[in-house]
């Protein structure tokens, strides 16, 4: 096959264009220019969108010995992924950009230049695994490195996505692909991964909030709430710098009425009021998610041994019965939940293989509703 090997310039995405190559595919690497200006993003070995990087890419590729480009995708990027990622934040939801890059530019703006181009798949270096199900479908499911496993950003992919992906590293663990790195003389073996949102500098959320929104901020300030009492405890200044389940930051100016630790239970944009409370009411066991993206067959029920959803990215697995109702998925989970925002993804899993996910748009407390 003609492939695609998208190159962040890490250690992963390196080793994954390798073993394309080596797998016998005619292999061109390609690394993505997502920031309209680099310096305005992150910079340092923690990101994916520096010049650095980029750099680094461009060596792999040479030692590879594939052809190498540059493909600038810097428009869609802000406007598919940052904008979003302002907007979500701006009414109180909590993104998750990297699900959003993957949706809407790693396997659909990369993939239809790619197909146009002639090529038939794009390989990365995600650590997920796919396989051939019964039905001929094409099914995606955790890495065997559970610990590295991102099918969770990956669950946004429809079935002609994933036919035309190739991940080569789902059925390895990290510490193999670094020392399968330097084996190769590939000078990535040893870089850090990077960390945190690339287009965010020094990983400051609120902090670049508040310079990027500007107007559009849906506040400037406004009071924190103790669900308990009622009473103004502290401010703050713009309800975009919280999320579901917050306990730093809050900046809170007088002791809760049973001195115990706040964490943030609700964002009210339009009134500028952050409510905090107690961990025990962060629990959730109802959460109702839109915008489904199926992986394979559109399911209508699943429950029993082995359903479950992934409402982090780096979160655990709860227990789960799923119900489809159109573009609603309702979810009850069978362990209660702490801490989940709207704007989150859930993914949903049987057993290792990935069903499809939903965006969170309001979860139930236990006990009554949210």
């Amino acid at each position: 096959m003609r492939v695609v090997a998208a190159m962040s310039g890490g250690v992963d995405s390196a080793v994954a264009a390798a073993r394309a190559a080596e797998a016998g595919h005619d292999v061109t690497g390609i690394h993505l220019a997502l920031s309209r200006n680099p310096a305005s993003y992150r910079s340092g070995a923690r990101g994916c969108c520096t010049i650095e990087d980029s750099n680094d890419a461009r060596r792999a590729a040479d030692v590879i010995g594939i052809p190498f480009y540059v493909w600038d995708l810097s428009d869609r990027f802000h406007d598919d992924v940052v904008e979003d990622f302002m907007d979500e934040y701006a009414a109180g939801r909590t993104p998750n950009p990297c699900l959003r890059c993957n949706e809407k530019i790693k396997f659909a703006a990369v993939l239809d230049r790619a197909l146009g181009l002639g090529f038939d798949a794009v390989a990365t270096g995600h650590y997920a695994q796919l396989r051939t199900g019964d039905d001929g479908l094409v099914e995606m499911h955790r890495a065997v490195d559970h610990g590295k496993d991102q099918s969770y950003v990956l669950g946004v992919l429809d079935q002609h996505q994933l036919r035309h992906s190739l991940f080569p590293l789902g059925d390895t663990t990290k510490p193999v692909i670094r020392e399968e790195a330097a084996r190769r003389g590939l000078l990535v073996a040893d870089k850090p991964d990077s960390h945190d949102i690339c287009f965010v500098a020094n990983g400051d959320n609120a902090g670049w909030l508040a310079e990027k929104l500007g107007d559009r901020a849906p506040n400037h300030g406004g009071d924190i709430v103790d669900s308990a009492s009622g009473d103004v405890i502290g401010e703050h200044s713009g309800t975009y710098g919280f999320t579901i389940g917050q306990r730093k930051g809050l900046r809170i100016g007088r002791p809760a009425p049973d001195g115990q630790p706040r964490f943030v239970l609700d964002i009210e944009p339009v009134s500028g009021t952050v409510t905090v409370g107690p961990h025990e009411e962060l629990a959730v066991d109802r959460v109702t998610g839109i915008r489904p993206r199926w992986c394979g067959t559109v399911p209508t029920r699943l429950f029993g041994d082995g359903v479950t959803v992934q409402l982090r990215a780096h979160g655990g697995e709860h227990r789960a019965v799923v119900t489809v109702d159109g573009d609603q998925v309702g979810i009850e989970l069978l362990d209660p939940a702490y801490g989940i925002a709207p704007g989150q993804a859930a993914v949903v899993y049987d057993r290792t293989r990935v069903v499809g996910s939903a965006t969170i748009s309001a979860t139930g407390r236990v006990g009554g509703p949210r």
